[in-house]
């Protein structure tokens, strides 16, 4: 009991802290210098001035530390909306009405789950124009496959259930079963793989952002900001350390957040900690 609850208690203070910073970026942010630096003050230090120090560019990295996680964090959350819809819809359907329904989508979650996630993304990437709208689309159809075989894998053990037999009896359409008889029921496992999914879809756009394909400069991303640093990383090893160590912990606190949440829902788990 006290593992998951630790877990619970780090991780959703440390969602809790990237979601504080992201929101009141513009109020912490202590320097005005996150789009346009000032050559003058180029690749300083961490001091007192600039607490994280500056690029290249003479940029606060701080603030655009700050400013990142507004990126990363609507990249990883809007784009994890997208994959949990999807996956779930087709993994409710599938296992609600089998047959040659569930063959395809079967068919089309084995074929996703054989293609590496950021392998996709990069195709998707390379066709569309860099950008946050292209960064949504892309990671949004990339990573639905572990949603949709858990959605249907549940939907398969509850649709024989006796409260879905009583509901087709009384006249309900499938539509309305899956929605209000088989969903709820399903939602825990569904939460906690958007949760880790959210993690995975951050680290993609990251490495889409420090190989020229995410967000374009000079809005701060915390993969493009690696990429610009990885020319000064004997000089100035604080412009790579720093992006580094803020997705390390973001992603860290969503999947210890994923993780507790995980044990809280499996009732096995409660079990073999009880």
């Amino acid at each position: 009991m006290r593992g998951f609850r630790a877990k619970l208690w780090i991780g959703g203070g440390v969602v809790a802290l990237i979601v504080f910073a992201a929101v009141f970026a513009p109020l912490l942010a202590h320097s005005h210098q996150i789009m346009n630096g000032d050559l003058m003050n180029a690749e300083l230090p961490p001091g007192r001035k600039f607490w994280f120090g500056t690029d290249a560019q003479g940029r606060d990295i701080f603030g655009r530390i700050l400013y990142g996680a507004r990126i990363s964090l609507t990249v990883g959350i809007g784009s994890q909306l997208i994959n949990t819809c999807i996956g779930t819809c087709l993994g409710l359907s599938a296992g609600f009405w089998g047959g040659w329904w569930d063959d395809v989508v079967s068919g089309l979650t084995n074929m996703m789950l054989a293609i590496p996630s950021l392998v996709f993304a990069l195709a998707l990437m390379t066709i569309m124009s860099p950008g946050l709208t292209s960064l949504l689309v892309a990671l949004g159809l990339t990573n639905w496959s572990y949603t949709c075989r858990v959605s249907r894998a549940s939907t398969l053990s509850l649709r024989g259930q006796g409260y879905v037999q009583a509901a087709k009896v009384l006249g309900y359409g499938d539509i309305r079963i899956m929605l209000t008889q088989i969903l709820p029921n399903i939602l825990g496992p569904i939460l906690v793989i958007a949760m880790l999914g959210t993690g995975t879809v951050i680290l993609i756009e990251s490495a889409l952002s420090f190989l020229g394909l995410g967000i374009a400069p000079p809005y701060p991303s915390w993969g493009s900001m690696l990429s610009g640093a990885r020319d000064e990383l004997a000089l100035a090893p604080w412009m790579s350390i720093f992006p580094g160590l803020a997705i390390f912990v973001t992603v860290l606190g969503l999947n210890l957040l994923g993780d507790g949440l995980r044990d809280i829902l499996d009732p096995q788990s409660l079990a073999r900690q009880s």
